[in-house]
This record gives C-alpha cells, structure tokens and sequence, in this order.
C-alpha cells in the first residue's frame, strides 16, 4: 500500500507535533507559565524559582516521557516484524511484567529505601534474566510459535507471583506503593534517574538497529531469510535482548506503562509503509509523542492530576487500536 504522504513530509510533521506538545508540557503545571518563562528557565533567568520549576522538576520529566516512549515504540516496531504479528508488544515476551515483578520484590520486602538505585537494578536484573531464558528457548527452538507461548509463560508466572506480593503484602502502605508504581508515573523523577537508565537504553536501542534490515527478511517467510544467509536464532536473540534491555530499564523508573509500544507502530504505517527498516524511527518518535501527550493530558485536565500515565496511555491506546481494527477491516473487504 502506497504511504500516504511523502516520507520527508510525514517526518517533518512527527518532529514538528513532537517539539510543539514538548513545548507544551514544559509550560503547563500546576504552576502555569508562558513561553517566555519556558524558555528563560532553560536558558537562565534570575529568577531561581523558575529555573528550578523548569530544569528541575519539568524538564527530567519530559526528557523520560521522550525516551520512554520511543523505546517502547521502536520496542513494538521490532517485536511486531519478529513475530509477523500486529499484536505484539513488550508485554507479549514477558519483559514488563518481569520488569515489574523485580521491582515489586523490593516494594514487597521494604528495600526500596536502601538506595535509589536498588529498585532500578532489580527492575532491569529482572527483566534480563527473564529474557535469559528466552534466548535459552531460542537455542533449542527456534520457531515464532515457541518463542510467543515461552513469552506468554513468563508473563503469566511473573503477573502471579506480582498478584501474589499484593495479596499478601505486609501493610498498606506497601500495598499502596506496589499500586502506584504498577500503574506508571514520570512525575518525581530526576535527571539522576534519567542517567541511570540511558546507557541501558542506548545499548537496547544499538542492539534493535542492528536488526532492521534483517527483520525485513523475516517478514516475508523465515524461508526467504534463510535463502539470504540470515541468522534466524542470532536476530531473535539481538530482538529479545534489545527489547529486555531498553524496555527493563524504562521501566525500571517509569512503572508499568502499556499500549504505547503496541499502538505507536500502527500510527506510522499508513505514512511509512511496513518496512521495519523504515518505520523503526518514526515508530520511537510516536511512541514518545503519545506518552508525552498523554502526560500533558494529565496536566492540563481538571482533576487530571491524580491520574497516572499508565492509566492514561490505556485510555487513549485502546479506542486507537479499536478503530485500527475496524478500519483495517474494512479496507480487506
């Protein structure tokens, strides 16, 4: 199917939405401020107040939904062409949920307090030994069908055993972090939180980029990759990693967000096409305007400030896709 803008153009207008709703989330708060505040609190302003509202507490915040958001995308991208399938997402191969179930173990267990980097490591340690396995099924079957049920296991042990630590959780209090967490959140987070997850998410990001080509073969039939001398079993296990490490870190911080990774994917192909050399890119940019947005939703919406952006990514991406769906059904008719 032919795209239906020309590539330059589609890009110019992600870029363009990307840096306005950016700009926007910089300015809206509980504290409003105008552009020229917005811009004098990044660039230096006497006033200290500002400079602290915007490079302090806003900008960290927009920097994770950016970063975020385009590693869940470009996460989906990857993850839809391995597995020839428009449902996938990171929580197809368990890697959120075992994200997750690392960092209720220290939620559960009150370590959260011994350091801010204690429940990041264990968020990510989670995560890539989950992964760890996956590659071990890799290695001894290399079908899509295993490698999806290996995946579907992993998350259902891991959403248990997570189900588990809330219904025996100690106090309330616990109980109540391991909630909040689990439903997302890029508020309260410093640019040392950024710092700890970036080199994590750059390698995910590196280790995806060196699939995009490859995965083009694979979306034909493993057959036609085989024929063009593809490592089947090394292209699954670069996908896996890439996916565990990027998204295991995101999550490490952000909590739990879904949708993103599925939807961001979807929005890109009717300006793009369904190479997944060419759609890795705008899918990140995507992806990071639908979480970034979705966090100014929660902003500027009257009593929108208790919501989290889990929450809120789940409220947009699910009539999204439904239409998706219907449309696309109607296009094969």
């Amino acid at each position: 199917m032919k795209p239906l803008l020309k590539p330059q153009i589609a890009y110019g207008a992600l870029v363009g939405l990307l840096a306005l709703v950016s700009l926007l989330s910089l300015k809206a708060g509980p504290a409003p401020l105008s552009f020229a505040d917005v811009l004098a609190g990044l660039f230096g302003s006497e006033d200290h107040i500002l400079e602290t509202i915007v490079r302090q507490l806003r900008l960290p915040q927009l920097l994770l939904g950016l970063l975020v958001g385009a590693t869940l995308g470009i996460s989906g991208a990857a993850l839809q062409a391995l597995f020839k399938n428009p449902l996938a997402e990171p929580g197809v191969i368990g890697v959120s949920s075992s994200a997750a179930l690392g960092a209720v173990v220290v939620l559960y267990f009150g370590y959260a307090g011994v350091g801010d980097i204690t429940l990041p490591l264990a968020a990510i340690g989670m995560a890539l030994l989950a992964m760890s396995l996956l590659i071990v099924v890799v290695l001894w079957d290399v079908s899509v069908l295993t490698l999806i049920l290996a995946g579907v296991a992993l998350n259902s042990f891991a959403a248990s055993l997570t189900a588990l630590a809330l219904n025996l959780s100690p106090n309330p209090f616990a109980f109540n972090d391991i909630m909040f967490w689990l439903m997302g959140s890029l508020s309260n987070r410093s640019m040392d939180d950024l710092m700890l997850i970036l080199p994590f998410i750059v390698a995910g990001w590196l280790v995806l980029a060196l699939t995009a080509r490859p995965l083009k073969a694979t979306v034909l039939s493993d057959e036609a990759a085989h024929s063009l001398g593809i490592n089947l079993k090394a292209i699954k296990i670069m996908v896996i990693m890439g996916v565990a490490l990027s998204v295991g870190a995101s999550i490490a911080v952000t909590g739990v967000i879904g949708f993103v990774g599925l939807v961001a994917p979807h929005m890109v192909r009717p300006l793009f096409g369904h190479d997944p050399a060419r759609i890795f890119i705008p899918s990140a940019l995507a992806g990071a305007l639908l979480l970034v947005g979705a966090d100014l939703l929660i902003r500027v919406l009257p009593g929108g400030g208790s919501l989290r952006i889990g929450v809120m990514t789940a409220l947009l991406g699910a009539p999204f896709f439904l239409y998706y769906v219907i449309a696309t059904r109607r296009a094969m008719r």
